[in-house]
């Protein structure tokens, strides 16, 4: 067999049918890299078929017009994510480009992948909805609704998976008790999907990702034994859950976080005792942690190239970095511009977006702070702080006896 080299992105094994209108096409965009495909022989696919689906590909209008279609995708991989969702309008063919892994993968491996910051949100009725905010462009964008079985969940864990897939899992149904119900939210086709069940019901435990795979643990469940010692992970590639060891003891975790390949937790403990633990996933065992790093860990707080920060004021614009060789933590990266200490300014998630910290609050403001360089620190949304201030005073006065709105969890998903 004879094989020739031709360019990645001309390669259309990963395409759908729709797309394969470029039989051969060895066109070469920039920063791709070589793949080999072996030439394929006229005599193993019988003519007939052969020539009903080069009639079929005729037929199609190509997707940019003038253009082979290898080259009108390399155009439209390059589209700015804030318009992607126009894009799916424009005609089938171009819905079913955008709706599938191939187009993604292709901007991902191009280095055009673009993150968004999703925010899980509490209203003051107790009602959960969302929002993703486009670092690039500084706008927020609108989400598909939460399913109804979360529209008013408490206590359940969210997390990304494969970099654009973020789940719910667990918590607890006001009228159907904890749940063990698994769904996820893709950012490339902005729809929601089923995931298989876990394996116990659980709300206010802790949840973590290590090597793509989903970690849950502790909480609590209905029942005699309220406080769990189990725990279960995920693997996305096999679709199932199983169980992993349990921990030493049980707990209802209020922080956790991966540091060093290790999973870290701190809660409470049966008789409301603060306890932490340490999981191995190598060696798949849990172990008490009695160090500087447990005693002075606040959240929240993340783990970024392989340093651990956390925030070390209320309103976030002060950070703490933990120190190994000391087992301490240290004060750094003041902003020196301070929002105050109320509930709306407060902190409620520290996640990284490229090689930057971004630090969410509950009035859906964003400060990013560059710790690797020395950009110092940025505002990036003032959601919070837009209102006027009849709008505000309003605001106070119709929900002065009621809980303000808090963010419950934040991530971020590239596409």
């Amino acid at each position: 067999m004879k094989f020739t080299q031709v360019d990645t992105t001309a390669c259309f094994c990963r395409v759908d049918g729709g797309l394969k209108t470029v039989a051969g096409a060895k066109k070469f965009v920039p920063g791709a890299k070589l793949c080999i495909q072996p030439d394929i022989k006229p005599s193993v696919h019988p003519s007939r078929r052969k020539s009903a689906r080069s009639n079929s590909s005729r037929s199609q209008s190509p997707l940019l017009p003038g253009l082979p279609d290898d080259l009108a995708i390399a155009c439209l991989v390059r589209v700015p994510r804030l318009e992607h969702r126009k894009l799916r309008l424009v005609c089938k063919r171009w819905y079913r480009l955008l709706s599938g892994n191939y187009y993604y993968s292709l901007r991902k491996s191009l280095g055009l992948s673009e993150e968004w910051i999703y925010v899980i949100k509490r209203d003051k009725d107790g009602k959960i909805s969302w929002d993703a905010f486009d670092p690039v462009y500084q706008l927020w964008q609108p989400l598909p609704p939460v399913p109804g079985e979360y529209s008013e969940a408490i206590g359940f864990g969210c997390a990304v998976l494969s970099g654009c897939h973020l789940y719910l899992f667990g918590g607890k149904d006001p009228s159907k008790g904890s749940m063990r119900r698994v769904i996820f939210y893709s950012a490339r086709t902005n729809k929601w999907h089923r995931a298989p069940d876990m394996l116990r019901r659980r709300h206010f435990f802790g949840s973590c990702v290590i090597n793509n795979c989903l970690y849950v643990a502790g909480g609590e469940s209905e029942g005699s034994y309220r406080s769990l010692r189990s725990a279960e992970v995920y693997d996305p590639n096999k679709n199932r859950w199983t169980f992993i060891a349990e921990m030493t003891t049980a707990m209802v975790p209020f922080i956790g976080v991966v540091y060093n390949g290790k999973w870290f937790l701190k809660g409470l403990g049966s008789h409301r005792q603060v306890l932490s633990e340490v999981y191995s996933p190598e060696v798949d065992s849990w172990c008490p942690v009695y160090s500087g790093m447990t005693s002075g860990w606040r959240n929240p707080s993340v783990c970024l190239d392989g340093r651990l920060y956390a925030v070390d004021c209320r309103d976030g614009c002060k950070l703490r970095v933990y120190d190994e060789a000391s087992d301490s933590w240290s004060k750094c990266f003041d902003s020196r511009s301070h929002l105050g200490s109320s509930q709306a300014s407060e902190a409620a998630a520290l996640v990284p977006l490229g090689r930057k910290l971004c630090v969410v609050r509950n009035n859906m403001s964003i400060s990013t702070v560059d710790v690797m360089g020395s950009d110092g620190w940025e505002m990036i949304s003032e959601k919070g702080q837009s209102k006027n201030f009849v709008l505000s005073l309003l605001s106070n006065i119709t929900s002065w006896n009621r809980p303000k709105s808090y963010i419950v969890h934040c991530q971020v998903l590239q596409a």
